[in-house]
């Protein structure tokens, strides 16, 4: 086998191995990965393992940027087909929901369990954890400022505020979905935003109407 071949090989079993490390940490945690469970799950032999990681640190703030990886491509990827301003700003909760809905990952989200688990433990992981969850915030403010600045949304609108809402009743689906009112809790979490947003937009008629 070629250089470039065993390279691509390996990138390959990489990746496997963190997609199966992102699920199981969505439903167990970043702590319940240990190296010799995700090499038997994934197939990988130990030495092929620790070819790619020398220690559970590594692997796990590796999880959390696969993780963001997979949020950017199947949450905000999606929601980008809408036009700019309230529009996508909606797409983007209903691109979320969907995830939920579909089931992508079996513990339904792995930063709502991550940060859980994390934000009282000082360290690398923690630190990047927060800086992802950071970052999306500071994305869905900017669609909330991009759609003050188009008009869409009021001009007092106070976008972090909104954000936070936004962001906390995309959260709570989570816990709810799961424990409390099954799909119910998606359809009250689009239809909080949904009113919310048609409330502050000067034409409700950009949004539907439920």
């Amino acid at each position: 086998m070629t250089h470039d071949g065993r390279r691509l090989r390996g990138s390959r079993s990489r990746e496997a191995i963190l997609e199966r490390a992102v699920s199981l940490a969505s439903a167990e945690g970043l702590d319940g990965l240990s190296l010799g469970r995700l090499a038997a799950a994934t197939g990988t032999s130990k030495s092929g393992f620790f070819a790619h990681w020398n220690g559970k640190e590594q692997l796990q703030l590796d999880a959390v940027e696969w993780a963001r990886r997979q949020w950017s491509e199947q949450v905000v990827g999606p929601a980008l087909r809408a036009p700019a301003g309230v529009r996508r700003l909606f797409a983007l909760h209903e691109s979320r929901l969907r995830f939920y809905a579909d089931g992508v990952l079996p513990g339904g989200c792995f930063f709502f369990t991550v940060q859980a688990e994390f934000d009282d433990r000082p360290g690398a992981v923690r630190d990047r954890v927060a800086e992802v969850m950071r970052e999306w915030l500071e994305y869905v403010q900017r669609q909330v400022e991009q759609a003050v600045a188009l008009s869409e949304l009021a001009a007092d609108v106070d976008a972090a505020q909104l954000s936070y809402e936004i962001d906390a009743l995309g959260q709570v689906v989570v816990v709810h979905s799961r424990l409390l009112a099954g799909s119910d809790a998606l359809v009250r979490a689009r239809r909080a935003v949904l009113q919310r947003l048609r409330a502050l937009c000067p034409d409700p008629s950009l949004l539907p109407e439920d």
